[in-house]
């Protein structure tokens, strides 16, 4: 490389202000629900400029305050105090600003009395249904005392009150977690609870496709690489942020769903990789993997052989840089096995 690789990723950061997402088409959801994603992932991510424009967004299109007080509330238990906190303010001076310019917005209904009896009781009850069977487990039996909290105040002193319902509250929380690092298990444990309590899989597919698109990056999601999608295993989104011909290089945004992964593959010139956003893998053949996290740089030699996607539970997006470009090429080979990917994963 004749440049230095600091000054090859200052470039190509800046590239970040001169591009916006593209929106994919889903419909799974309803606009309520929209707003309700946009919502929970900002609060979570703690994107405050982004969260007043989802709140604004929210109460135009409908949503009551009490609903979206109620929400924040609730969040505290999955994203903490701070962001609860934080995201209450911001929907604090949201109201100010609109009472100021006189816009009405629908108040909505408080939430109604809480069960007769302990929390602890009502809220064990809440959580064998909301789960479909008993919670117990070891890590329950290493520390009683975070069981109790579960039972009695999250499932009992908020999943009672009635002012949202429980495919609402699923939907919010489903929606931070997915915005948020390190959550991949209570993740996977909500989107369950939230399949049996009202929200489909395509729900589902729509809520995390809408987050990651929006949090796994700065950089725009792109469209479904269907260009190249048969040299890819899973889902993958391309998006070019070069093209016109001035620099004389390319570079595109690459965003591989979790476990998706292109095939093996050279390339005459070489290639410069970053990683942007999430968590990834590298590879070439014949030597071990490495894992890739946002701000690593891969640089790949002229005609070796290597592939490269996302970790089985996380997304994963990187820039590709095209090294010689005006000679350069590709060669596609065979697709990485399942067992090279869990080999090289695990």
């Amino acid at each position: 490389m004749k440049h230095p690789v600091r000054a090859v990723l200052t470039l190509f950061f800046l590239l970040t202000a001169w591009f916006t997402e593209a929106q994919q088409p889903m419909n799974a959801l309803s606009a309520r629900e929209r707003h309700i994603v946009n919502i929970g992932m900002y609060t979570a991510a703690g994107d405050m400029p982004a969260l007043k424009e989802a709140l604004e967004a929210g109460l135009d299109g409908g949503l009551a305050v009490n609903e979206i007080k109620e929400i924040l509330v609730q969040l505290y238990a999955y994203c903490g105090f701070p962001r609860s906190l934080n995201a209450l303010g911001c929907f604090m001076e949201v109201m100010q600003e609109r009472a100021a310019k006189g816009i009405a917005d629908t108040a909505g209904a408080l939430p109604g009395p809480m069960p007769e009896g302990a929390s602890l009781d009502f809220g064990t009850a809440n959580q064998t249904k909301l789960c479909g069977a008993p919670v117990r487990g070891a890590l329950f039996e290493f520390a009683p005392a975070i069981d109790t909290f579960l039972k009695a105040h999250l499932f009992g002193d908020i999943f009672a009150r009635d002012s949202l319902d429980w495919k609402t509250r699923e939907v919010a929380t489903i929606a931070a977690l997915a915005a948020m690092r390190g959550t991949g298990s209570q993740l996977g444990s909500h989107i369950a609870i939230g399949r049996r309590n009202g929200v489909t899989e395509e729900q589902v597919r729509e809520i995390l496709q809408t987050v990651r698109s929006r949090t796994v990056s700065d950089f725009p999601l792109g469209q479904p690489n269907t260009a190249y999608a048969a040299y890819f295993t899973g889902q993958s989104y391309l998006a070019p942020l070069t093209g016109d011909g001035r620099l004389g290089v390319p570079v595109a945004n690459v965003t591989f769903e979790p476990g998706c992964r292109n095939n093996w593959h050279s390339h005459t010139g070489g290639q410069l990789l970053v990683a942007v956003g999430g968590v990834g893998y590298y590879q070439e053949r014949g030597k071990p993997a490495r894992r890739l996290m946002p701000g690593d740089v891969v640089e790949i030699p002229p005609d070796a052989e290597h592939w490269h996607g996302a970790a089985p539970d996380s997304w994963f997006a990187h820039l590709a840089i095209e090294c010689n470009p005006q000679t350069n090429k590709n060669t596609w080979l065979e697709p990485v096995s399942d067992a090279e990917y869990a080999a090289a994963t695990t």
